[in-house]
């Protein structure tokens, strides 16, 4: 009898926490489908009366939320996919090859985690004007993956730790290069660190805006997080649309994070216990 009482407020705490959690995304689903008018002058959480599904449809022909949608999907997927790749073969690279500076080489990156973010914001501003890179994907792309590969580096070899080397030893007496070893015996048992920084990787490309927002300044080349903050207007602003937009860019993390939290969870716990 006890064990349930336990049970029971256990789990009303946690609906407590899920409700709480929610409340965000109702308050910005009901917000997207209001004028200026329900807006300001009801409550917070009332329904919409009327539903003004307009601001979608404004949403996406006259703002042309499809054209930042498209350049932040482009910078993300690439953004992961290069920071997967090296990662895992920096990692890899550091955990398993025996050479000299080996340790050290993981140390210094590991040590890009101190390196604040904005502190690289000048530097890199007149380093991609100097080599033309300005208004272009790569100008995010290239130091999202950089100010990435440190954390990806240090969820990927803790993982690489625990991998029995017994396995490769055997790979190897099959007549399996190194590459084969890698490709074919290792890469496909880093799915739990593999989908753990695939997830950190998205959510911070994605909602990113110092880098986008000074990179960028022509409208075909702006992400998402830029694009909603220049609907505002100077005089007056319509924020049905503002909230639309914004439930478009959090859709697609919320619902990544949704069916991939539980690979995350595990991604983290790997490498705390080695044995």
């Amino acid at each position: 009898m006890k064990n349930r009482a336990l049970k029971i407020i256990k789990y009303a705490i946690l609906n407590v926490f899920l409700i709480i959690q929610l409340m965000p995304l109702v308050w910005l689903f009901l917000f997207s489908l209001k004028d200026n008018n329900q807006i300001f002058n009801r409550p917070a959480f009332s329904l919409p009366a009327p539903f003004v599904f307009e601001n979608y449809t404004r949403v996406f022909q006259n703002l042309k939320i499809h054209i930042y949608l498209f350049n932040s999907v482009i910078v993300t997927v690439m953004t992961m996919l290069v920071t997967l790749l090296f990662a895992t073969m920096a990692a890899y690279a550091c955990t398993r090859m025996r050479f000299k500076y080996g340790k050290a080489l993981i140390m210094v990156f590991l040590a890009g985690i101190m390196i604040p973010v904005h502190a690289s914001l000048l530097p890199l501003f007149i380093l991609f004007k100097n080599i033309g890179i300005l208004n272009t994907r790569w100008s995010l792309i290239i130091p999202y993956t950089a100010f990435a590969l440190p954390v990806a580096l240090f969820i990927m070899t803790g993982f690489l730790k625990t991998l029995p080397v017994e396995l490769e030893e055997a790979a190897c007496i099959d007549g399996c290069n190194i590459y084969q070893v890698f490709f074919r015996v290792i890469l496909p048992l880093l799915k739990i660190p593999l989908s753990t920084i695939a997830i950190f990787t998205f959510i911070n490309a994605w909602n990113e805006l110092m880098f986008a927002l000074t990179f960028t300044t022509e409208a075909g080349m702006k992400t998402l997080p830029v694009a909603v903050m220049s609907f505002q207007g100077i005089y007056m602003t319509d924020w049905g649309p503002i909230g639309a937009a914004m439930l478009v860019a959090t859709a697609p993390t919320f619902l990544i994070y949704l069916f991939l939290s539980e690979q995350m969870q595990k991604g983290m716990l790997a490498g705390a216990v080695k044995g």
